[in-house]
């Protein structure tokens, strides 16, 4: 039905083409959420589930990529969509999928939004899978947007520098509707300036709404409330969770949330392969960190998360040739001792081993290993480090899918 995952066209006329054969309307019956972002979406995207989820509204959340199973792209109340939804959505879309030439991206979203509808959610939280403007989750109307930050990623397509990326995620700003952006230390200029140029109700973290983390009080509107703690202690997660609350702030006439509500986890929000500490060899075990950063602003975030642990390091490394693979490395240069790297098998967009080896010892990482796979190299390092030491796997989704599932389902330590 279409070409696979790797193929990226961006643009929004053959959606907008399958949602007229498909009576799928732009303004969707609930309110929706969209979710931009260089990094923080999918932490942005969990809390925001989780809030009106213990608040007792039934809530669709739809991300991207999976990391075991496609189903996983949708949640309908914190569990992945069943494959009989999928199914019956998909084959609904395979009527049409022979007038428009759509993407994978474009099919999965299209499936996704039939199967919400017919679930008749109370919410649609919708993660943007590339830039904002062009992304085939744009063509969908909201009732808020959420810019959590904008950096240096997808250059291919989103332009050559920060100015030109901030300019693609603003394009799911729509006029007289409030939008939240949280990039509070330096907020992006083109972000500011399309939102002035298009009358959009741009609220900014740090000027219009703010937390004080010690405190665990957020504020702003008028209104100051309790917070959580995000789901792991890093200044980034704050942002995101002050975010989410802001978005639940905008939606209150619409969905109510109480106070109580929005103060703590009754329901702990579900956010694999994102800043795990895990034990999977037990107490005697290393620990064994997993992020899919892999970007340098993901990366600079997650070696803030190493300096706090002790002991030796080693990484375990791959990512995709696309990618700033020098700028994203240079941030775990001085925490990591030994570099295990691999080579992603199951896209041609994989960088090979051999030149993120090559790349690394251009900046002086002295040990540098090209691994076997991933089984191999955890389990040879499980068995000569100590509890005191880690393991930090990053650089991609498809690295982190990898790992038994069972171990990024346990409980982080």
């Amino acid at each position: 039905m279409a070409g696979p995952p790797e193929r990226i066209v961006l643009g929004l006329e053959r959606m907008r083409a399958a949602m007229a054969l498909l009576g799928l309307p732009a303004r969707l019956p609930m309110p929706v959420i969209t979710v931009a972002g260089t990094n923080g979406k999918g932490s942005t995207v969990a809390c925001l589930e989780t809030f009106y989820r213990q608040a007792g509204y039934q809530v669709a959340a739809y991300t991207s990529p999976h990391i075991w199973s496609f189903n996983e792209r949708l949640r309908l109340n914190g569990i992945p969509a069943p494959t009989a939804d999928w199914d019956t959505a998909l084959d609904d879309i395979a009527a049409v999928a022979g007038t428009v030439a759509l993407t994978f991206f474009e099919i999965a979203t299209l499936a996704a939004v039939k199967i919400l509808c017919a679930a008749q959610v109370d919410l649609v939280i919708l993660e943007v899978g590339l830039g904002g403007r062009l992304d085939a989750v744009n063509a969908f109307d909201p009732d808020c947007s959420v810019l959590t930050t904008v950096d240096l990623d997808h250059q291919d397509w989103l332009g050559p520098d920060r100015l030109s990326i901030g300019r693609e995620k603003s394009g799911i700003f729509r006029p007289n509707v409030p939008a939240l952006y949280g990039d509070a230390a330096n907020p992006c200029a083109s972000v500011l300036e399309a939102a002035a140029q298009n009358q959009v109700l741009l609220q900014l973290l740090g000027r219009d709404f703010d937390f004080d983390a010690q405190a665990r009080r957020w504020w702003g509107f008028g209104q100051v409330l309790a917070m959580p703690e995000p789901l792991w202690p890093a200044a980034a997660q704050w942002q995101n969770l002050a975010l989410a609350l802001a978005a639940v702030w905008f939606l209150q006439k619409k969905l109510p949330v109480s106070d109580a509500a929005l103060s703590h986890w009754s329901i702990r929000p579900d956010l694999p392969g994102r800043a795990q500490i895990l034990r999977p060899w037990g107490e005697n075990g290393p620990r064994l960190i997993v992020d899919v950063a892999h970007n340098p602003q993901a990366v600079a975030q997650l070696a803030t998360l190493l300096e706090g642990q002790g002991g030796r390091c080693h990484a375990v490394v791959a990512m995709l040739a696309d990618k700033d693979v020098a700028g994203t490395l240079k941030n775990l240069l001085r925490r990591v001792e030994v570099w295990h790297v691999l080579e992603i098998t199951d896209t041609p967009r994989a960088a090979s081993a051999v030149s993120l080896q090559q790349c690394l010892w251009e900046m002086g990482a002295a040990h540098v290993k090209i691994g076997e796979n991933m089984q191999t190299v955890t389990q040879a390092l499980s068995s000569v480090l100590t509890a005191d030491d880690s393991i930090v796997c990053f650089g991609s989704f498809h690295l982190v899918k990898q790992l038994p599932r069972q171990w990024l389902d346990g409980a982080s330590v």
